[in-house]
């Protein structure tokens, strides 16, 4: 079959779940009850607690169980390309574009958002805090040497850090970059222990702030600061065209879930500290739940 054939093939059979609102009270679908969804997601959903939030609340409306699996979202897109996973729900649209343009996902939904914040010691050696174009932080910190710890694991947060060193016009290296390998929490504590700068979602670091004497030196957008700082979260169905191992029923009643009214509600009532750590889509100037269509596609392109 071609790839267009077995994604419309795919999107046609349980299409109609994902979206869907389930609110009536009525009765879950008797076909997934007792099944397990694989589900591979960020760090960040992990480290903040709102996976098991939303979690619970899936699996207590389905009558089903989550193995989640929490990873970098290079690496758990990788385990959706391997048919490990019957959905993935990760924040890098460009990875997430390549996903999908090469067959892997399917109706791919955006799900919520928050954004990114660069964080750094109280005596700030860069100057940087208050800095209202986040490029111009970076040219700082690397001017004067300043500690940066990356978390160098193509995670989303790692491509966005990427593609700001990038509007910089710098390529980072030297003994003032620190790459680690490690998911979001570890490397906020690494910076805190340097004690250095890094950038991280504001979930993430909203949820282990006590703990932490680094403080946020460059604000996203949801403060005011600049829109490349923005972090929207999407999840996909991998392909059954591809995996017909993948439970796609399963992945389409999550993905509808997560985008009704009762995912998103508990989505926007999740706090820690009662800071909301991240925004459902519903509150987007612009809501998509629509059938994905990739950035910049043309018919041509199919």
């Amino acid at each position: 079959m071609q790839r267009r054939d077995l994604l419309a093939a795919a999107a046609g059979g349980v299409a109609a779940i994902a979206g869907c609102s389930d609110d009536d009270g009525g009765n879950a679908d008797a076909s997934i009850r007792g099944e397990t969804l694989t589900l591979t997601t960020t760090t960040s959903t992990y480290d903040t607690g709102l996976l098991d939030e939303v979690n619970a609340a899936f699996e207590d409306r389905y009558g089903v169980a989550v193995d989640a699996v929490a990873q970098g979202t290079g690496a758990a897109l990788e385990t959706g390309r391997a048919g490990d996973a019957d959905v993935v729900m990760v924040h890098a649209r460009s990875l997430e574009d390549e996903f999908m343009r090469d067959g892997y996902g399917v109706n791919r939904r955006d799900v919520m958002f928050n954004d990114f914040v660069v964080v750094g010691p109280e005596d700030d050696p860069a100057g940087i805090d208050g800095t209202e174009e986040v490029t111009d932080a970076f040219r700082a910190i690397a001017e004067t040497g300043s500690v940066f710890v990356s978390r160098g694991d193509s995670s989303g947060t790692h491509a966005k850090e990427r593609a700001i060193w990038d509007a910089a016009g710098i390529e980072p290296g030297g003994e003032w970059y620190r790459e680690t390998g490690s998911g979001m929490g570890e490397v906020l504590n690494q910076a805190n222990q340097t004690p250095g700068y890094t950038l991280a979602d504001r979930g993430t670091y909203l949820s282990q702030r006590s703990e932490l004497d680094v403080s946020i030196r460059v604000e996203g957008p949801i403060e005011g600061g600049p829109a490349l700082l923005a972090n929207p979260y999407g999840i996909v169905a991998v392909n059954p065209g591809v995996h017909e191992t993948v439970n796609y029923d399963l992945a389409m009643s999550y993905i509808g879930f997560l985008t009704s009214q009762r995912g998103q509600t508990v989505i926007e009532e999740y706090t820690v500290e009662g800071e909301q750590l991240f925004f459902p889509e519903t509150d987007s100037e612009d809501p998509n739940f629509e059938q994905y269509v990739p950035e910049g596609w043309t018919p041509d392109e199919r």
